[in-house]
């Protein structure tokens, strides 16, 4: 049967925000978010080709969706290194609400992976790490949780991430979709949409907790793996974020807290205050001349450009050039 949201009391976020919630019948807390104008003014400005943009955008959400877990003033960073197609994705959020992002990728294998059809994030990525950064200031220590990637998915990062560093389970939905439309008298136009679900369990009592062991690989065999049930309101919770299909995640029809309500009304869900994602660089043109400083002359010499020193932002792609005088400081 459909309903209105608005017949609740709660007033749709929105794109470009992450709705943080909690089904306490259930020991469940996590967010929601729906990126629209952020992930396509990211995408656009790279004009990466239409796979690397895609497994791009994963990443932003994922990261939108982990950053904004953050109860201070600090970055969070996602970043892989791997020998596929796209060797590298580097996420930057930076509390409260600002994202970064950019990719690095081999044109020849990216050519060959999509030989056969559109390759999925798993081929792109190959082999290799994803770190995520916890970055609280100068005077506190960094923090840095790696998980090994060998052909699994940016959701499945995110589940082995928690299991084995926080010890937390946890389930992670993504999704990437294009939009076309088409303007009476104009051509048709595309922009990109990304959403993404993360639910986590978070009873009071931690031995409701309790996950089996990863299995080492290198096991005798014949070893008994460490079994253990899994508690009956993860087991449910689990299930019905399984179900969300990538149309609820890209669909601009279908509002996060619509799609929440779908999941978990019936078991009583509570929806806190949006927390808005903005498309903002950290690049300055005072910081970029604090980065030459460092260089050698020679290395100076290979960055001119018609007597200018020039630097372009990878993140934003803004462009600053300087006197080879105030560059060297």
């Amino acid at each position: 049967m459909a309903f209105n949201i608005e017949d609740y009391g709660v007033s749709p976020a929105g794109q470009d925000a992450v709705r943080p919630f909690a089904v306490e019948g259930l020991d469940v807390r996590g967010r929601a978010v729906s990126l629209g104008p952020v992930v396509e003014k990211i995408l656009e400005r790279h004009n990466y080709p239409e796979p690397v943009s895609r497994v791009l955008a994963e990443a932003i959400v994922l990261t939108c969706l982990l950053g904004t877990s953050l109860k201070f003033d600090g970055r969070f960073t996602l970043q892989t290194q791997t020998d596929g197609p796209v060797s590298m994705l580097v996420v930057d959020f930076t509390s409260p609400d600002a994202v970064r992002a950019c990719a690095t990728f081999d044109q020849e294998k990216l050519a060959k992976a999509m030989e056969n059809g559109p390759p999925s994030a798993e081929q792109l990525l190959g082999r290799g790490h994803l770190a995520m950064t916890i970055d609280q200031g100068r005077h506190m220590q960094r923090y840095q949780g790696l998980v090994e990637l060998d052909g699994i998915s940016l959701e499945e990062v995110a589940r082995r991430y928690f299991a084995r560093s926080e010890q937390i389970p946890t389930e992670v939905r993504l999704a990437v979709g294009e939009l076309f439309t088409r303007n009476e008298g104009e051509g048709p136009s595309h922009s990109w949409i990304a959403g993404g679900v993360i639910a986590q369990f978070l009873p009071e009592a931690p031995e409701r907790m309790r996950q089996a062991d990863f299995s080492p690989g290198d096991a005798p065999e014949g070893t008994v793996l460490h079994d253990i049930d899994e508690d009956d309101a993860w087991v449910e919770a689990k299930a019905l974020v399984e179900t969300v299909k990538d149309v609820e995640l890209t669909d601009p029809e279908v509002t996060v807290e619509r799609l929440l309500f779908r999941l978990f009304h019936e078991r009583g869900i509570r929806l806190f205050e949006p927390q808005p994602i903005v498309d903002r660089c950290r690049c300055s043109r005072e910081k970029v001349v604090g980065i030459l400083k460092s260089f050698s002359a020679e290395e100076m010499a290979d960055m001119k450009k018609d007597g200018k020193v020039v630097v372009t932002c990878e993140f934003c792609s803004t462009r600053y050039e300087f006197d080879p005088e105030e560059a060297a400081g």
